[in-house]
């Protein structure tokens, strides 16, 4: 049977053979016809080859291609010696191993036994015999280890050849994996033809190519062998078993010259390691991707193996049927029988006819069922998880990018974006950069497909380089990170932005970085970052420090944290045509702060005068300028000076602070030429005009022409004033009697900078206050702060209000006094930082008890501020605020007694013990109350409604005006939604933006949202935050926060020349028109003139004003609210109960004359809004009996002109 076998496949060259051996039998076995006859033909036409009849049946025999063909002329099969050789190879194999194991075994306990003989004769013949036994020992041993060292240096060799660690590794890793797939590739071709073929090694390519493949595949097998550390184990391996029933039949295939398909289907089962090929090429990176991978690698590889079996068994049929039973069927029918069964779907057009078919199936049905259960869903689900957004950005020539990250959602990106993209801004050709580690929901998705021209998302980390690479961040313009300002953690979450700070400066300390920060002393991490660089741009902008620096300027001049919030926000102008309180206020509220560098024309000329022609002319309002210093000490030399006086003049090139409605109108201060311009009346004629000068300082200044340009000057977040070169007057530079009085080597009264008010440390328990004590004491002209907290509670920085309370340019006897009511145990926590600063009191309670609140006299006070520091522990976001609203509802509900009576208390006031009345600093000065520490600012708006006759309606004071509705209060809000909570008697729609609302426009309320507009403000123009946190900090400066974060308190230092002249800056304050020298102005008059009287006679920058909400209705009103309007145009018209907000100059003067008018213009909200009709007659006089005449005012006004 062999014979015939390999006569048959030899063809033409073995034709002799050929008939020989059907010869032989022909003679010697009985066959049936058609095996006769086969035989024959074959026989004659071996023999007769010339013959061309019988060339194609020839042909037809050599490779045949139906199971009807035998593979010789007895139809005998050979699968038993493929399928032999493979069961020899590996249990031999595995016998031999077990073999070597049994005999080592049983050498080591024979060994060990001879030993412990040895070991005892050793001991028993001495040490002298014991030296000479040892010499031979050592031999032995000495040869074993060489031995050893030599078979583990080979050992060590194949581990290396086979391994990934090194490029040959991996390499030859690599193509072993390609050829096995190379193999299977093979088998599929090789799959059309029947199970058991005759083929001719030299002649049948795919053959010749298979048996290279499996040449190369045993000496593998013999590395891997080599490097095995477990022999057995590794025969028992997958790759093992696979090479065990496919590399012996390929060589009994050329032996026998016949082909069987067989087992060569397991060469499948080497898609099991394709993820890790993956991974050594260093294409797979994430866990997900080889998760995925990998599962997809078993379930192909077990489907295509389990199709090859089912592909083998259906077409041979079953062995003790005599193969009888077979079908047909190609392998990939197989392949979908076995998808099919897995899937449970079972059509039943395929199915398996053969006994060992249908028992295989009846086992894998139950595994493979089991994986496709599993395997698919994880599959289906990790697909549906890769990231949608995990490619790169490409940038695009010409166009700037910026990357923004941090906390990202839908809130704080369409805040961002809202204000970011404002068409306010003329042309943001910026593209931004979204990298967030989590997918955006659908929300967020759609918003971010509203603005795909200009905004792009990525899924990653910025602590991930890779993630960095993607998206660019070495050449963005810079990367904004959004802090989460709800968090019930705030150090967690500015740990976080630390981190990713960190984390980006790592990766390119080039960048600048605007990041939010929620807590000021987190602030003095960042200065630990050694590539962080405010003199490069980078900036922190500190949520806690500007919310509660903007309440505490509203302390001083109520509504102007809702002026200062709207100037740094873009909102777009909202034009109404009714005469109501809204129309002035959304006019005013489309006003935002830009800069732009100065006209050549206007050099040399001082800032008063520039100002009043940018203002008259220009329609422009410059409330401040860079100034560059003479002296050339690095970048440290320019400063941000607001309304710095007449004295200084402006230099070429100087940039200006403006509040203007856009970006185009700035650009008048820059076009302006007085040769061609100062003829124009028409602002928006005022365009480029092509004088030399204009030309020449325009292409001396290429790069500043654009207000969004960002200034990235070092010395910009200085102070103004931090340079005694700078300074305004004299007499502080050379002091004056009073001054050197103060310099008293022995006392300290400001801080190291001069820029604070100072004392020393104080215990807790000396500024404690009981409630009788407290009630004792009457409390008057104070600001009362009511604050939630407990010991748990999360620290809102209490600092950051005090300080701009206590900054220098105010004279000590102007300090309000501060009483905090609250938990003692969190106010014992906040304490380190409070307890340098003076005229601070605590009362031990809660802001919900009335008996605390009347023990304060919060009836009054000058302002009340309402915080709490719980409002991030609620996830209920409308429950957030509750303690703030239910103790604003509660003192607006409060009646007080009007047994002290309000003008009583007013003209005579409340002294405490070491106040004294009879102080000229504390005596009415030009209709104006100079303030008193604590004796002054009873229920002020009740004051401010007394009118004079034929000039406004008169207001009776009556026992309603001594209700809490009329205590000044301002909340803090977490949710602006619950602004509609603060006003019961008000129509705003719980869907109104907070800037639209009563409370807010009115300065009652402010939520720290409004502070998101500065991420877009900053990057523009980093300097617009310079000048935010100098007018409301009250002068903190990067010098003062570097100190703080040293000792995280203020040190106290001597008064000198250089620190008492930091005093000398001007501050935020209010100017009453109800009496003084602008009286006339107040009854009718322009807000234009207004302006320039104030800003020519007494350096005064007026930029807006307080007024009362229903001061245009003719008809008498007992409202008392207030609302802010925002650089009134030239033509607006004043009334006398207006409330001018102004940056007034310091005075230095204050305590000495009582003829300063620059204390006209008081900070105090309350005292600016006296009348001096009151103050300027006997304390027992009856205001509404003695109106001024308007003579008598002008008179009196002359005089204090001749006394200054």
């Amino acid at each position: 049977g062999g014979g015939g076998s390999s006569g048959g496949g030899g063809g033409g060259g073995g034709g002799s053979s050929l008939r020989m051996s059907s010869n032989i039998h022909a003679n010697h076995l009985s066959l049936d016809a058609s095996s006769s006859s086969s035989s024959s033909s074959s026989s004659s036409s071996s023999s007769s080859s010339s013959s061309s009849v019988h060339e194609p049946k020839m042909d037809a025999l050599i490779i045949p291609v139906t199971m009807e063909v035998p593979c010789d002329s007895r139809g005998q099969r050979m699968w038993w010696a493929f399928l032999a050789s493979s069961m020899v190879t590996f249990f031999g194999g595995l016998f031999i191993i077990l073999l070597w194991r049994t005999l080592k075994y049983l050498w080591t306990v024979c060994c060990h036994c001879g030993g412990k003989t040895k070991e005892a004769q050793k001991i028993n013949n001495g040490s002298s015999q014991a030296d000479g036994t040892l010499k031979p020992v050592d031999e032995k041993e000495e040869a074993v280890a060489a031995e050893v060292g030599w078979m583990t240096s080979v050992k060590d060799w194949a581990g290396v050849m086979i391994s990934a660690q090194t490029l040959t590794g991996r390499v030859l890793v690599v193509l072993v994996f390609a050829l096995s797939i190379g193999a299977l590739v093979i088998y599929f071709i090789d799959s059309s033809n029947p199970i058991e073929s005759c083929q001719n090694f030299y002649k049948d390519f795919t053959l010749q190519i298979d048996m290279a493949f499996n040449v190369f595949f045993l000496l593998y097998f013999g590395l891997r062998f080599i490097a095995a550390n477990d022999k057995l184990w590794f025969w028992l391996e997958v790759n093992s078993v696979v090479d065990f029933f496919t590399v012996p039949p390929v060589f009994v295939s050329v032996y026998l010259n016949r082909s069987w398909l067989g087992l060569r289907f397991l060469r499948a089962l080497r898609l099991i390691q394709f993820s890790e090929i993956l991974q050594f090429l260093n294409i797979l990176k994430t866990s997900n991707s080889i998760k995925l991978v990998n599962l997809l690698s078993i379930f192909i590889s077990t489907w295509l193996t389990a199709a090859g079996f089912i592909h083998l068994v259906e077409n041979s049929g079953d062995p003790w049927e005599n193969f009888q039973n077979n079908q047909a069927l190609t392998y990939w029918e197989c392949v979908y029988l076995l998808m099919v069964t897995m899937s449970t779907v079972g059509y039943g057009d395929v199915y398996a006819k053969t006994t060992l078919g249908r028992l295989f199936m009846v086992f894998f049905i139950l595994g493979g069922l089991a994986m496709f259960a599993s395997y698919v869903p994880e599959i289906i689900e990790l697909i549906g998880n890769r990231k949608k957004y995990g490619g790169s950005y490409s940038a695009v020539s010409g166009r700037k990018h910026i990357v923004v990250c941090g906390h990202i959602t839908l809130e704080s990106v369409s805040n961002f974006l809202k204000d970011f993209l404002h068409k306010d801004r003329d042309d943001v050709n910026v593209e931004i950069v979204f990298l967030h580690n989590i997918s955006p929901n659908l929300e967020l998705e759609a918003l971010f497909k509203r603005h795909f021209t200009q905004v792009e998302f990525y899924q990653g980390s910025v602590l991930n380089p890779h993630d960095l690479a993607r998206v660019k961040i070495e050449s963005a313009d810079a990367c904004l990170i959004l802090a989460n300002k709800y968090c019930a953690d705030p150090d967690a979450e500015d740990a976080s932005n630390i981190m990713r700070v960190i984390s980006i400066k790592n990766y390119h300390p080039k960048i600048r970085i605007i990041t939010q920060m929620l807590q000021y002393h987190n602030k003095a991490h960042l200065l630990n970052i050694p590539s962080w660089n405010w003199k490069e741009g980078d900036d922190a902008i500190c949520l806690a420090e500007l919310k509660l620096g903007f309440i505490a300027q509203s302390c001083l001049a109520q509504g102007l944290s809702t002026m200062l919030a709207n100037l740094f926000s873009m909102r777009s102008f909202i034009k109404i045509e009714e005469d109501t309180w809204q129309k002035y206020y959304l006019e005013g509220v489309s006003n935002e702060m830009y800069t732009e560098y100065l006209s050549s024309a206007f050099v040399g000329l001082s800032f008063p005068t520039v100002c009043e022609l940018c203002f008259v002319k220009l329609k422009l309002l410059m409330i401040a300028i860079e100034y560059k210093s003479a002296n050339r000490e690095s970048r440290s030399r320019k400063r941000i000076l607001i309304n710095p006086g007449n004295h200084l003049k402006i230099q070429e090139g100087t940039l200006g602070f403006f509040i203007a409605s856009d970006a185009k109108e700035v650009k008048r201060a820059f076009f302006y030429c007085k040769a061609c311009h100062d003829d124009i009346t028409d602002p928006k004629r005022i365009k480029k005009c092509g004088c030399k000068r204009l030309i020449y300082f325009e292409d001396e200044q290429p790069s500043t022409l654009s207000p969004k340009k960002k200034q990235r000057n070092g010395g910009m977040r200085n102070s103004p004033n931090s340079s005694p070169k700078l300074m305004r007057h004299d007499p502080l530079l050379i002091p004056g009697n009073d001054q050197i009085d103060n310099m008293d080597s022995n006392v300290k009264k400001y801080d190291s900078t001069g820029m604070f008010h100072w004392c020393a440390p104080k215990e807790i328990e000396k500024v404690i206050l009981t409630r009788s004590e407290a009630a004792m004491t009457v409390l008057s002209g104070h600001v009362v702060v009511c604050i939630f907290g407990d010991v748990s509670s999360a620290l809102i920085g209490l600092r950051n209000l005090v300080m701009p309370l206590r900054a220098s340019n105010f004279h000590y006897h102007e300090l309000k006094h501060i009483v905090f009511v609250g938990s003692i145990e969190y106010l014992k926590r906040e304490w380190e930082t409070l307890h340098n600063f003076p005229k601070v009191s605590i009362l031990p309670g809660t802001p919900l008890s009335r008996a605390d609140l009347r023990a304060v006299n919060i009836n009054l006070c000058d302002m009340c501020v309402i915080l709490s520091a719980n409002q991030n522990n609620i996830d209920d976001t409308s429950l957030q605020d509750k303690e703030c609203i239910l103790a604003s509802l509660n003192i607006k509900s409060m009646q007080f007694d009007d047994s002290i009576g309000v003008l009583q208390a007013n003209s005579q006031g409340f002294t405490p013990p070491g106040m004294d009345r009879s102080s000229p600093d504390n005596s009415p000065v030009h209709g104006m109350l100079r303030q008193p520490s604590i004796t002054t600012g009873v229920n002020i708006p009740i004051i401010t409604e007394l009118a004079k006759p034929g000039k406004l309606p008169l207001v009776s004071v009556n026992q309603e005006k001594n209700s809490g509705t009329h205590i000044l209060m301002i909340t803090e809000l977490v949710n602006d939604t619950n602004v509609q909570f603060l006003d019961q008697d008000d129509d705003d729609d719980p869907d109104t933006e907070l800037y639209l609302t009563q409370p807010f426009a009115c300065g009652t309320a402010f939520a720290v949202s409004v502070l998101d507009s500065l991420m877009s403000a900053t990057y523009f123009n980093d300097n617009i935050l310079t000048l935010i946190r100098t007018l409301v900090t009250g002068g903190a400066t990067p010098e003062l926060e570097a100190l703080i974060a040293e000792e995280n308190a203020l040190r106290g230092g001597y008064s000198t020349p250089q620190t008492l002249a930091n005093r000398d800056r001007c501050r935020v304050a209010q100017l009453a028109l109800l009496d003084g020298p602008f009286a006339d102005l107040g009854d009718g008059g322009c807000y234009g003139d207004l302006f320039c009287k104030a800003l020519k006679t007494y350096n005064m920058l007026c930029f807006g004003i307080y007024r009362l909400r229903d001061a245009h209705l003719s008809t008498p009103s007992q409202c008392t609210k207030r609302y802010v309007i925002t650089n009134p145009p030239y033509e607006f018209e004043l009334v006398p109960t207006d409330l001018i907000f102004c940056l007034m100059q310091f005075d230095h003067n204050a305590g000495q004359s009582r003829a300063s008018l620059s204390h006209s213009s008081h900070s105090s909200q309350s005292s600016s809004k006296k009348s001096s009709s009151v103050h300027s007659i006997p304390s027992t006089a009856n205001r509404q009996n003695r109106p001024k005449s308007r003579e008598s005012r002008d008179k009196q006004n002359r005089k204090e002109m001749v006394y200054r």
